[in-house]
């Protein structure tokens, strides 16, 4: 199943989720979240995100934080250790963003979520908060920590405020033994900035000399005895700040457990605001979840297109019909359509919205696919091989509680054989009642659903003035797949698109047509169900029988011949030649229609199917009205009459 999430590009909506989210463990779950297999499971993590989605519109976003470094630094305050005043920072930021959290949560409540529940779980640990603030300010210890430190402090300052006294002092005094006017300090000491003549005037310690050597700073004698003094001090206020310290990373281990419960919190509702901002962000709802097998979108997009460039898509699979086969032109959107249904299924297996109007969505053990051309140099496999073997791999994991989708079913490989693959891995896929959507463009595999209990045909729109795709899924019409209409509009030259249309049509290559001013006509792509059509002209469809020569267009058609109606590709049976408006009467299914002779394209003509002095009211008259014609045929019969229906 993990190649077919790859495949559905499952791995970027968690992506999209991941950026959502603030924590880093959160981060963690989304990228680990796969779809779960728990009906129950399931509906509560669906309801969990639209709980947080309704916080989202009516409240706002919620005050998370990253809490970063927050697990280490509580484990070493459990160990003993002390935190430096920055690491303390970050442990009081913290517990202010629980409480806030908390206040959120609260008002959450008037929304009747269950989710504000959480903020029952959060401790506000107001004392550790009160004390770190009072404590550390702007990633320092504050002087009113301890009395102690805020007498030691005041003694310092006191001490430097003696120094610099005595200094200032004798600058003024001697003003010609000075370069500069003022105080200097060096390496933590106050210096007289003393010109070299002078050096040996001013007894103390020379601590540093001017780059040009003309001036000694030195540190006069008459204050060594206060500097001495000073060191003290800032010996005494270093213990100080470091019992400070230590009191509190004391403090921070003895919360620890009430931290780390606040921590989950924070993680857990990280994890549930992360799935409802990509909601918000796709425009997403709720999918109601079913365990009947049963699959409805309305109005779905696919969550990694732009909304203004996706055109919805409508889609139901269920209940009686467990298959639908995807027909259409190669740029018409099949793929997307079914990546669309796989990736809503397992966003919305996983607890997520879906990019739709509304849709009921199924349980699925597996969502298991095949798309995309899997040629592989390393492995040596051409694109049938690797459908092939990925196929036998996703039939030997299906069952009837699997979603399966199937594109461009049995390509790759001679159009024949792979018709008939493709025809045996539906069959198959009946067999094993799973759900599954397959595309392809064999006409074959669209008659072999369209008469199939269970298969259902689809295609993709295509538009025939245009000649471009629509993009849009119609459930219950066969498609075809328009190559000649694709290949004319990018520029395919006309002498070849000639050559591929007498070849794809017209089997008698001495009869040459040309192709149709209006577009290009391709195979029936009906279902072969027509009462009308006896098994000969089914034996002679399938072997291509070629096509009469007529002497003209409007009389070419004769009484029997099977014919394909344009533009609804539909097969019927001549039972009338052309009149003089060159309307030619058609038999479709049991209904009598007069069709213009430039609509119809002949299938199998009449003399290949049937003897020359066959009985055509077997075809065309109702069982009564045969029988009354041959009552007449023996005499007049008073009250017996031959009924024909309306003629269009």
């Amino acid at each position: 199943m993990e190649k077919s999430m790859r495949a559905l590009e499952y791995n970027k909506i968690i992506e999209m989720l991941c950026e959502n989210a603030v924590t880093d463990t959160a981060k963690q779950k989304l990228l680990e979240l796969k779809p779960y297999l728990s009906e129950r499971e399931v509906i509560a993590k669906i309801k969990d995100t639209t709980e947080a989605r309704k916080i989202l519109d009516h409240i706002g976003s919620a005050p998370l934080t990253a809490m970063k470094d927050i697990k280490m630094l509580l484990e070493l305050a459990g160990k003993g250790a002390m935190l430096i005043p920055e690491q303390l920072t970050q442990v009081g930021l913290f517990i202010n963003s629980c409480k806030r959290l908390k206040g959120f949560l609260k008002r959450s409540e008037s929304l009747c979520v269950d989710i504000a529940g959480y903020g029952g779980s959060i401790r506000e640990l107001t004392h550790l908060y009160g004390e770190i603030d009072n404590t550390i300010r702007n990633n320092a210890i504050n002087d009113n920590a301890s009395k102690e430190l805020k007498d030691i402090r005041r003694k310092i300052d006191q001490v430097n405020q003696e120094i610099k006294t005595k200094l200032e002092r004798q600058l003024r005094g001697k003003k010609e033994w000075f370069t500069d006017s003022f105080i200097s300090s060096r390496n933590g000491h106050f210096v007289l900035p003393v010109k070299r003549e002078f050096k040996n005037m001013i007894s103390g310690s020379v601590l540093d000399i001017s780059s040009s050597g003309s001036t000694y700073f030195i540190e006069p004698t008459a204050v060594s005895k206060l500097k001495d003094e000073l060191s003290e001090l800032e010996i005494a206020e270093s213990n100080e700040e470091r019992r400070i310290l230590y009191v509190l990373s004391s403090l921070v281990g003895e919360n620890a457990f009430d931290i780390q419960l606040n921590m989950e919190a924070m993680e857990t509702l990280d994890f549930i605001f992360a799935k409802a901002k990509l909601s918000v962000d796709m425009k997403a709802t709720a999918a109601a979840i079913n365990s009947e097998r049963h699959i409805r979108i309305v109005k779905g997009r696919h969550p990694l297109i732009k909304p203004s460039e996706c055109i919805p898509l409508d889609f139901t699979l269920g209940n009686e019909i467990t298959g639908i086969v995807i027909t259409g032109p190669n740029t018409g959107g099949k793929t997307v359509a079914l990546k669309t249904v796989g990736l809503l299924q397992l966003m919305a297996q996983s607890g997520l919205h879906v990019p739709c109007e509304c849709a009921e969505l199924c349980m699925n053990n597996a969502v298991l696919c095949d798309i995309g051309d899997g040629q592989s140099i390393t492995e040596n496999l051409s694109t049938f091989s690797s459908h092939i073997t990925n196929i036998i791999n996703i039939l030997n994991h299906t069952d009837r509680d699997s979603l399966v989708l199937l594109d461009e079913l049995g390509s790759g490989t001679d159009p024949a054989e792979g018709m008939g693959i493709a025809i045996s891995i539906l069959q198959e896929m009946i067999n094993k009642g799973c759900l599954f959507v397959a595309t392809t463009h064999y006409p074959e595999v669209k008659e072999f659903a369209g008469k199939t209990k269970g298969l259902l045909n689809a295609r993709m729109a295509f538009d025939r003035e245009s000649l471009k795709p629509l993009y849009r899924l119609e459930i219950g019409e066969a498609g075809e797949s328009c190559a000649l209409y694709i290949a004319k509009r990018l520029g395919f030259p006309k002498r070849m698109l000639e050559r591929a249309y007498q070849e794809a049509y017209l089997k008698d290559k001495s009869s040459k047509q040309e192709i149709p001013e209006n577009g290009f006509l391709e195979p029936a792509t009906e279902n072969m169900e027509n009462e009308l059509i006896t098994p000969i002209i089914t034996s002679r469809i399938e072997k291509s029988v070629p096509i009469k020569p007529v002497s003209t267009r409007s009389q070419r058609f004769h009484m029997g011949d099977c014919v394909v109606v344009y533009p609804q590709k539909k097969i019927g049976i001549v039972f009338k030649t052309a009149d003089e408006k060159g309307e030619v009467g058609v038999q479709i299914q049991k209904k009598k229609e007069f069709v213009n002779h430039k609509r119809l394209q002949l299938k199998v003509a009449a003399t290949e199917m049937y003897p020359e002095d066959y009985d055509f009211s077997i075809i065309f008259d109702t069982v009564t009205n045969r029988k009354a014609r041959h009552k007449m045929e023996k005499g007049y019969q008073s009250g017996l009459e031959i009924k024909y229906e309306k003629e269009i």
